[in-house]
């Protein structure tokens, strides 16, 4: 069980968002929150924007990232970030894990993990 400041895997529940996207949300105050995404290979999330800001690390694997239409691939220790209002989309070329910090949080992804 989390104890208010430190979040463990264990202690938060991996979602099955869309088929081949898995999403972990971990700590989270007022102002920001950390999430873990898994995509499976050839997983593709739509281009959509959100008015909160963006901003993510690969960890492993290969994610092509359009921002605002410019299209990058990400290796592990790229960063990329999205202004809040800015159309996005990813796709993982091979099995990826990336770490997205949202500000503020988004809503639909909070837990009772603080």
């Amino acid at each position: 069980m989390a104890d208010g400041y430190f979040i463990t895997p264990k202690d938060s529940d991996q979602v099955e968002m869309a088929v081949g996207v898995y999403r972990r949300t971990m700590a989270t105050t007022d102002e920001a929150m950390v999430c873990e995404f898994f995509l499976e290979r050839e997983t593709l999330i739509q281009e959509h924007s959100h008015l909160n800001d963006q901003v993510g690390y690969v960890v492993y694997g290969k994610v092509e990232v359009t921002i605002g239409g410019e299209m990058r691939v990400c290796h592990p220790g790229d960063s990329y970030a999205v202004p809040g209002g800015v159309n996005h989309s990813r796709r993982a070329v091979v099995d990826s894990l990336v770490v997205d910090i949202f500000s503020p949080p988004m809503n639909d992804y909070r837990t009772e993990a603080r």
